[in-house]
């Protein structure tokens, strides 16, 4: 028996070692899982030289537009002669006064979380990330990663800088879907509407939609609930307790607790941006000695630019000329009137704006090696946001913003 027990032991000893020393079996994913990362690794691997295959494209493209429209640019030289440049001065100035409201809609975005932030770096970073935004497709992501990088800078904690440049997209959105919809119900009202009646109200209620996640946490837990449950079905991420993801998720999201004031005026400055940018473009018609299709031309402007919001071409580069021209042109506008008007205006508020914003991202990164600004962003010392002692010692510090 004794040595019958001995055996029996080291056997048992032996298979208790070795089921130590084996890593347990991890669970097979499911299909779709396996197939999502096989892509992953498909596009990290190729992303090298697929972007460079993209770029060379995206040129030929480019050629291949301006040598199909060579028609419609060649009459440029002739609109430039007969300019009326004051009218065209007075469009710069309502581009600048465009700008100057945006980065006012970003700074009340920012005071909210209690941070002030001084106006002229605002305004320069604001046409920075705009031309970041205009020069790559998807570049509203940039832009609101450049956006909050500096918002880091400024003095903003990492939740007060997320929430904005988040806030910052939300609110630009909504105030173009309210710019649309007024130019819809104006041109209702005069029996015409180019039957665009489903889509922008469709979009307004989208937009609402998204506004109302920063204001309600009980629709922002249904949607990040089903957003982290479809991912993790389809990818297999995020790992851990899903609760506490969904709880951290919605805290950043709710970090800043806006009032009815503040969000009247970060829509009243965001719809200010649009209207002043429309009128950029109704201004050059009076610069080719046309008059302004006044019917219309608030429905066509935002058609155009929620057309242009679509991730398509940088900029909306072809989406904006081309709705706006054939929204005018439906509405009983002049076609050349229009076609002139429109290239005139997108060589303001876009290519000019390029140039410009192209420079000031330069002079920007000067001052950061200059050691004007940190050069590592996310270790500028807080200021004020959440998870900083700065909010609850700022005067008149709203309640419910203290972390």
């Amino acid at each position: 028996m004794e040595p019958r027990t001995k055996v029996g032991g080291r056997r048992n000893t032996e298979e208790g070692s070795a089921s130590v020393g084996e890593r347990p079996r991890e669970p097979e994913l499911p299909l779709v899982t396996r197939v999502w990362r096989m892509v992953q690794r498909l596009v990290l691997t190729s992303w090298p030289i697929v972007r460079y295959v993209a770029g060379f494209a995206l040129v030929g493209v480019a050629v291949w537009v301006l040598v199909s429209h060579g028609d419609e640019l060649s009459g440029l030289p002739d609109v430039l002669k007969r300019l009326s440049w004051g009218w065209v001065l007075l469009a710069v100035l309502a581009e600048l006064l465009s700008y100057i409201c945006f980065a006012r809609m970003q700074l009340e975005l920012l005071r909210s979380g209690g941070l002030d932030v001084p106006m002229f770096p605002l305004v320069k970073m604001t046409f920075a990330a705009q031309a970041l935004g205009n020069s790559l497709p998807g570049g509203t992501a940039v832009s609101a990663v450049y956006g909050f990088r500096w918002f880091r800078r400024f003095g903003a904690s990492n939740g007060l800088a997320g929430w904005s440049a988040a806030g910052t997209v939300v609110a630009s959105g909504v105030s173009l879907t309210l710019v649309a919809a007024i130019g819809l119900a104006l041109a209702a009202s005069q029996g015409a509407s180019l039957d665009l009646v489903p889509a922008i109200v469709g979009t307004l209620l989208i937009a609402i939609g998204l506004g109302a996640l920063f204001v309600y946490e009980r629709p922002l837990f249904v949607a990040v609930s089903a957003l982290l449950r479809a991912s993790r079905r389809i990818s297999g991420k995020p790992r851990g307790d899903t609760s506490a993801q969904i709880e951290r998720v919605i805290g950043s999201i709710t970090s800043v607790r806006l009032t009815w004031r503040q969000i009247g005026r970060i829509l009243l400055w965001g719809t200010s941006n649009w209207l002043f940018d429309c009128a950029c473009f109704a201004m050059m018609f009076p610069a080719i000695h046309s008059p302004i299709p006044w019917e219309g031309l608030l429905l066509a402007y935002g058609a155009g630019q929620l057309a242009a919001a679509l991730p398509i071409t940088p900029g909306g580069l072809g989406a904006v000329e081309g709705s706006i021209t054939i929204a005018l042109v439906e509405f009983g506008g002049a076609q050349v009137a229009t076609v002139d008007a429109v290239l005139l205006y997108r060589l303001v508020s876009f290519w000019l704006v390029l140039l410009v914003g192209w420079a000031i991202c330069g002079e920007l990164a000067f001052e950061v090696r200059a050691g004007r600004w940190r050069r590592q962003a996310l270790l500028t010392p807080v200021e004020a946001g959440p998870g900083s002692e700065a909010v609850s010692q700022l005067p008149g510090s709203p309640q419910g913003r203290e972390p």
